[in-house]
């Protein structure tokens, strides 16, 4: 279960744990779906409310693993999904929502969001996402992948998203400079992927393997992987979305929140990892 330290945040009017799940590249493979499925119900049970998808992720195959796991617990789960910007005209929005929806097997999606700035004009997307609200179909709104300067022009029009979901992990910390601190300010919620970094890399640097020698949690010594989510988690106004493909992975998932970096981790990490001195831009996967 989560414990009592894990942090949590304000999101959309409800309070979450700020641990989710995510899901890209579930459903891709069949031999793997019911590994998938019995790790998403696994974090359910613990607490972990938020499953972040998108129509993109195999085509509606993840969304379809989502509908799955939540049959029976669709109360448990927070649920957001994309829309793809090449979809993301007044009537395609809508569209995709409802296309996601029965993909999800549920009526409604907690936030949906535009999955990268679009070329068509944000207020087509927007009045999308009200008539989606108005037909109760969506709770509410975010964007994915929206840089600083993608931001602006939208609070100049009064447009303000619940969630800005980017890339942030130890090893892309661009967005410590400008970005993190601008949704903080607007009361937008930052929201990471790939938050222990992608294909592996970032796992093998020694300084992880070592910080992890010195802590332990509920299911045994800290593992790489655990000081890298718990350093993501250790942000304000930040969700995490690692994706847990079995049981296992979601219990080392679960019980990172049980670690607090010391003052002498911090500092060593900013070592190896510095943090921004200059403007970054957005990095995407």
């Amino acid at each position: 279960m989560t414990t009592p330290s894990a942090p949590t945040i304000t999101l959309n009017g409800t309070s979450l744990p700020a641990l989710g799940m995510g899901t890209w590249r579930m459903g891709d493979n069949p031999a793997h779906r019911a590994d998938e499925i019995r790790s998403l119900q696994m974090g359910l049970e613990a607490g972990l409310n938020i499953i972040d998808t998108a129509e993109m992720y195999g085509q509606g195959r993840a969304e379809a693993v989502i509908g799955e796991a939540i049959n029976g617990r669709r109360d448990k789960a927070f649920l957001i999904s994309k829309v793809l910007p090449s979809h993301a005209s007044y009537k395609g929005t809508q569209e995709a929502c409802e296309r996601s929806l029965r993909h999800l097997n549920t009526d409604y999606l907690d936030l949906y969001l535009l999955h990268w700035p679009s070329a068509i004009p944000f207020e087509e997307t927007h009045r999308a996402f009200e008539t989606l609200k108005k037909r109760g179909l969506i709770g509410g709104w975010g964007v994915s992948n929206f840089d600083t300067e993608d931001m602006k022009p939208l609070l100049a029009h009064k447009f303000r998203p619940a969630v800005n979901q980017i890339l942030y992990s130890l090893d892309y910390r661009g967005t410590e400079y400008d970005l993190l601190p601008h949704n903080e300010t607007a009361h937008i919620v930052s929201m990471a992927y790939c938050p222990i970094g992608q294909g592996g890399a970032l796992l093998k640097h020694p300084l992880l393997h070592e910080i992890a020698q010195r802590h332990e949690t509920t299911h045994g010594p800290a593992t790489p992987a655990q000081i890298a989510l718990a350093w993501v988690l250790r942000r304000q106004n930040m969700i995490a979305i690692p994706k847990a493909g079995t049981p296992h992975h979601q219990a080392l998932n679960l019980t990172a929140q049980e670690i607090i970096l010391t003052h002498a981790d911090l500092q060593a990490l900013d070592a190896a990892f510095p943090p921004p001195h200059r403007k970054i831009p957005l990095a995407v996967i």
